[in-house]
């Protein structure tokens, strides 16, 4: 799968982050209806401001989306692919999506009401499994230089989330991931910066949109980029050799709605996302990007999930 595929990925479903606003907000809701009729006696929840939030101490939301997606980094042939997701909080462990794999975030905050205050540091492993090239080549004359084995990358990531940056609930969060294969695949470093933000949009949509950038070293470069002189023979291409350094640039949006307007009390929920990566140096001018594709990688997904 591409590094678009990746990105779209990692994005479909709600966040452990956006729980905590949604906790927030309800709390805030609550209080100005109090405050608005304050003669009325107790009466049954009639709206999502009394309900009992989903997002308490263990909450799962599982979404299952398809995206079109490049058929390899670097390819301008668009292939659908399927995308199984999972988010939550289990034993005090926050779970967020990280492409085909996933992010634990050691220090998640536990479920408070009110809007939260100060800066956030999150931190913990994070894997991602790479299969670029491995499967589903479009392009035949790519296709001659043979299949490449799939890789996990398996590391850390390290966020800080600021609330409250230009509306009451939303977060701006400033991270990076370092991860390194452990399969013998690329046996490369991968290092990530990611610059995010997430607000809600009334009650029933939530906007989040995230910009990154991706450093790769000799061995990852090499792997998925030179052409060797027998894949030169085999494809016709010309030899290029591949070296490390900033491999690409990318932002993807995404806007999730929920069914019933509350997202509170969890449930079914859709997404569309869009996005646009441009691959940069010698990701951009191999062979298999510069002659057989395209250093524009774009991406649109849709997905539904379910949040209990």
């Amino acid at each position: 799968m591409s590094l678009a595929a990746a990105a779209v990925a990692a994005n479909l479903v709600v966040s452990p982050a956006f729980a905590e606003e949604a906790e927030a907000d309800s709390e805030v809701a609550a209080e100005t209806v109090g405050e608005a009729q304050p003669a009325q006696p107790p009466a049954a929840p009639t709206s999502f401001a009394f309900a009992k939030p989903v997002f308490d101490e263990t909450w799962a939301t599982i979404g299952l989306g398809v995206g079109m997606v490049p058929s390899y980094a670097g390819s301008n042939d668009y292939i659908a692919f399927p995308l199984p997701l999972i988010s939550g909080r289990v034993g005090g462990v926050g779970i967020s999506p990280n492409g085909p794999g996933f992010v634990l975030d050691l220090n998640s905050p536990k479920p408070v009401m009110g809007p939260r205050k100060g800066a956030r540091v999150a931190f913990g492993p994070a894997l991602r499994f790479r299969n670029d090239r491995n499967n589903r080549i479009t392009d035949e004359v790519v296709a001659r230089a043979g299949k490449l084995d799939a890789a996990l990358e398996v590391g850390g990531n390290v966020a800080v989330s600021f609330p409250g940056v230009f509306k009451p609930f939303d977060q701006l969060s400033v991270g990076v991931q370092a991860r390194r294969d452990v399969l013998g695949a690329h046996e490369g470093l991968i290092i990530e910066p990611q610059v995010s933000y997430r607000a809600l949009l009334g009650k029933g949509f939530t906007l989040q949109a995230q910009a990154s950038a991706e450093f790769v070293d000799d061995k990852f470069a090499d792997y998925y980029f030179t052409v060797s002189p027998a894949q030169a023979t085999a494809t016709g291409l010309s030899q290029f050799r591949a070296e490390g350094g900033l491999n690409r640039v990318g932002t993807v949006a995404i806007l999730a709605y929920d069914l019933d307007r509350n997202p509170l009390n969890g449930g079914w929920s859709l997404t569309g996302v869009g996005g646009y990566s441009r691959l940069i140096g010698d990701s951009a001018d191999t062979p298999y990007t510069a002659v057989r594709g395209d250093a524009n990688q774009f991406i649109a997904g849709l997905g539904a999930a379910y949040t209990f």
